[in-house]
C-alpha cells in the first residue's frame, strides 16, 4: 500500500491513479488529491499516467453512500419493523444534534485548505517542541464544534503539515476545552465543572507530549505533509505580502468560494463515512440499552467507573449532546468523577476517532490513543469521586 502524499491515506497500487515526478511515483486516493499535487508542484499540465484503471469517481465506491444507505434502510424498515422504531427516534436525535458541528467542521476544513498555505501550519504545528503541543492545545480551546465536527477539521490540520502530537493534542482539547462548552458545564454543574476543563486540558498536554518522546523514538507515524520552513520564516510578515498583493473582486471571491466548496467536498469523502458509522452504532446503544442500567450501575465506585468507561466508548457522538445525559448522571449518583470518565472516555476511546486517526495517520499512532489517556481518565475520575 502506498501513502497518498496530500491527504496522507493508504492507496491501493493497483487503483490508477499515479503520478510520476523527477523519477519517483506517487499514488493517491482520489483524483481531487492528485489534482491538488499537479497544482502544489507546478504540474497542472500533466495528467495522471496510469488512469486506465481509475474507478475512485465511481459513485457505488463511496463509502459514504454505503453507510448512508444502510442507515436509510433501517430507517425506511423501521415503519414498519416496530423493534427498530426505538434506533430511528435515537438515529434522528443524533442528527439533529450533530449536523450543524459536522457541517461546520467541513466548511473550517475548507477554508484552511484553501487560504491557509500548508507551510503555515507546518511552521506553528509540525516543530518538535513542547511549545508545540500547547499551541495546539490553545488552538482547541477556541474551536466551537464538538468532537465530531472536530474530526474533519484536525484532518485538515494534518494534510496542511501539523506533527502528529499536534494534531492529537489539539482533537483531545478541541471537544471538551473549547469556550462554548466551558460554558454549557458551568451551567450545569457551576464551578466543579472547572475540574473537567482543566482536568481535559491536561490530558491533553501529557498526550501531545507523550506523543512527542514516541516520535522521537520513532514509535510512532510521521507526518509526510510536513514541508520544512526556514526559521527566518516570519509569518506575519508573509500574511502581510499575500495582503498585499491580493485585490478584492467579483471574480476573487467566486473563486474563494468555489475553492472552499471544494475542499470541504474532498473533505468529507475522507471522513463522513466514519462520522456515519459512529452514529448508527450509538443509535444502535441509545435505544436497545434499558435506562435503569445506567442509573443503576453507574455508581461511584471503581466498579461503577468501568462501567461508565465502557458504556462511553459506545455512546458518545457529540460533547454538546452527552453534556445533558451527564449531568443526569450525576443527578442520578453525585460521582462527578463517572461524569468526567463518561465525558473524556468518549473521546479517547471513541470507534470513530481511533478508525479515523488508524486510516489517515496511522495504526501505531491509533493504537496508542487509548493506552496512553484511558489511564489518565479513570485515575482522575477516581480523584474526582474523592475529592467531591
Amino acid at each position: 500500500m502506498a501513502i497518498d502524499p496530500v491527504c496522507g491515506m493508504s492507496v491501493d497500487e493497483k487503483s490508477g491513479l499515479r503520478v510520476t515526478k523527477e523519477g519517483r511515483e506517487y499514488y493517491f486516493c482520489s483524483r481531487g488529491c492528485m489534482e491538488k499535487f499537479l497544482k502544489e508542484n507546478n504540474m497542472e499540465g500533466e495528467t495522471c499516467v496510469s488512469c486506465i484503471a481509475d474507478n475512485s469517481g465511481k459513485w457505488y465506491r463511496n463509502k459514504t453512500l454505503m453507510v448512508s444507505t444502510v442507515l436509510v434502510m433501517l430507517t425506511a424498515a423501521s415503519y414498519s419493523v416496530s423493534f427498530l422504531s426505538s434506533f430511528r427516534e435515537s438515529l434522528f436525535m443524533y442528527l439533529s444534534r450533530i449536523w450543524w458541528a459536522v457541517i461546520l467542521g467541513l466548511l473550517l476544513g475548507g477554508v484552511i485548505d484553501y487560504y491557509i498555505p500548508r507551510e503555515y501550519i507546518s511552521h506553528v504545528l509540525s516543530k518538535p517542541k513542547k511549545r508545540t503541543i500547547f499551541y495546539s492545545v490553545v488552538l482547541g480551546f477556541l474551536m466551537s464544534a464538538c468532537s465530531h465536527g472536530i474530526l474533519a477539521l484536525s484532518i485538515q490540520l494534518y494534510k496542511k503539515g501539523a506533527s502528529v502530537p499536534a494534531v492529537v493534542a489539539f482533537l483531545l482539547a478541541a471537544p471538551w476545552a473549547n469556550f462554548p462548552l466551558t460554558i454549557m458545564l458551568l451551567g450545569f454543574f457551576g464551578l466543579k465543572a472547572l475540574y473537567i476543563i482543566f482536568s481535559a486540558i491536561l490530558i491533553a498536554v501529557i498526550t501531545g507530549l507523550a506523543y512527542q518522546y514516541l516520535e522521537s523514538r520513532g514509535k510512532i507515524e510521521t507526518n509526510p505533509n510536513t514541508e520544512s520552513t526556514d526559521d527566518a520564516f516570519s509569518l506575519s510578515g508573509d500574511i502581510r505580502s499575500r495582503m498585499k498583493n491580493s485585490r478584492m473582486s467579483a471574480a476573487g471571491l467566486r473563486k474563494g468560494i468555489s475553492g472552499v466548496i471544494k475542499g470541504s467536498v474532498s473533505l468529507s469523502n475522507m471522513v463522513l463515512w466514519w462520522i456515519l458509522i459512529g452514529v448508527g452504532l450509538a443509535s444502535l446503544a441509545a435505544a436497545y440499552i434499558p435506562q435503569p442500567v445506567f442509573q443503576h450501575y453507574i455508581g461511584p465506585s471503581f466498579l461503577g467507573l468501568m462501567v461508565t468507561l465502557a458504556l462511553a466508548t459506545v455512546l458518545e457522538v457529540c460533547s454538546e449532546g452527552t453534556a445533558p445525559l451527564a449531568f443526569e448522571i450525576y443527578r442520578q449518583t453525585g460521582a462527578l468523577g463517572n461524569v468526567f470518565v463518561f465525558l473524556m472516555a468518549g473521546v479517547v476511546t471513541d470507534y470513530t476517532e481511533i478508525g479515523l486517526i488508524w486510516s489517515n495517520i496511522g495504526r501505531r499512532a491509533a493504537i496508542y490513543l487509548p493506552l496512553i489517556t484511558v489511564p489518565q481518565v479513570v485515575l482522575l475520575g477516581v480523584l474526582a469521586n474523592i475529592i467531591f
